[in-house]
């Protein structure tokens, strides 16, 4: 038996792809706003943490 013939026996198993995705997306554009948003100082500290 192949695991696609497991996932087929799921009910409402299409669901799953698109609640990934949507976490994913949600996920990385908060991290894209936190990015662009941050202090532009406190970058600047915490990129030069491992040359210090």
């Amino acid at each position: 038996m192949k695991f696609r013939h497991y996932l087929e026996t799921i009910t409402g198993v299409d669901v799953y792809p698109m609640i990934s995705l949507f976490i994913f997306l949600i996920f990385f554009t908060a991290l894209a706003v936190w990015a662009i948003k941050a202090n532009k100082q406190y970058i600047k500290d915490v990129k030069n943490l491992p040359l210090d």
